[in-house]
């Protein structure tokens, strides 16, 4: 399928902000609202869609209304980039109900991150389009330092090349040097995109993969890695890089990960804290080739 990348984002340029996942409460008003303010302070407009506060389901917004905030977004010749408000569940729910030919008629940047990876890894793999894996709209203003904003803005406005900043700490697992199309997000999500009606194709890829610890616990961390493998993901990919989890037992995802699969695989490994469920969140363009070094000082780039 032919590579589809989004036009930059100007300034000037008109944002608007969706809810495909958890309902936005009164809480994260609050944060949507300074985060609008911060996106302001850029240069650019926010225009939130109509049903971004819905909760009709109790649980969420209807997948219409999810669906029809998302189309008019995309179809919405003012609106340049696209940013999923927060994460939570069932972003999966919009699958069989998405016309992916709106979306490739009219690319443009879409992020997000958590729940949005599944959202981000289909419409990519159903359009060719690359999805940008960076904040969500709502953890713009939610963390204590602008790093997940500035590296928004490297990335999607000036077109940075580097993922990650030089006084990032990263570990060499492996060594090795490989070029391929980035590919991932939240382990939980991509594991179920492995099979089934929207499974995604990892071959020749670089997986990118995060968890939130309080959410999933070292034994489902290693539920998820066994389901890839038994599938063969490890067999088809090219590099991994390994990204933020924290749990109270303190065994960290890279050590579940080499246990289940060290020895079978030869890629390059990688691992940083600076994507993910973290305070320090890079975007990360799904669908973008790009480039592990081990022995050069940018680790990571884009190409």
């Amino acid at each position: 399928m032919k590579k589809i990348i989004p036009n930059r984002v100007e300034k000037g340029d008109t944002i608007g902000v969706i809810a495909p996942s958890s309902p936005i409460t009164e809480k994260k008003k609050i944060d949507i609202e300074n985060s609008k303010k911060l996106i302001e302070n850029l240069g650019q407009k926010v225009v939130l869609g109509k049903n971004i506060y819905s909760n009709s389901l109790g649980y969420s917004a209807s997948v219409k209304e999810k669906v029809d905030d998302l189309h008019w977004m995309f179809e919405n010749k003012e609106i340049k980039a696209i940013f999923c408000a927060s994460g939570g569940e069932n972003s999966n729910s919009l699958f069989d109900y998405i016309d992916y030919e709106i979306i490739k008629n009219n690319p443009k940047i879409i992020c997000g991150f958590s729940d949005s990876t599944s959202i981000l890894n289909v419409i990519t793999s159903k359009t060719g389009l690359v999805t940008y894996h960076g904040p969500t709209f709502k953890s713009l203003s939610t963390w204590e330092t602008l790093y997940s904003l500035e590296e928004w803005e490297n990335i999607c406005m000036k077109g940075n090349k580097i993922l990650g900043r030089h006084d990032d700490e990263v570990q060499i697992l492996r060594e090795g040097e490989v070029q391929a199309e980035l590919i991932g997000g939240n382990l939980s999500l991509i594991s179920q995109l492995v099979c089934g009606k929207y499974s995604v194709d990892f071959q020749d890829k670089i997986l990118f993969v995060e968890d939130l610890g309080i959410e999933s616990s070292p034994a489902k961390i290693s539920n998820y890695i066994y389901y890839m493998k038994q599938n063969g993901v490890f067999s088809k990919i090219k590099g991994l890089w390994i990204g933020n989890y924290e749990h109270e037992s303190g065994i960290t995802l890279e050590e579940i990960i080499l246990e289940i699969m060290e020895k079978e695989t030869s890629f390059p490994i990688i691992k940083t804290n600076n994507f993910g469920h973290t305070e320090k969140k890079l975007t990360i363009p799904i669908g973008m080739d790009a480039k592990i070094d081990t022995k050069s000082h940018s680790i990571i780039t884009l190409v």
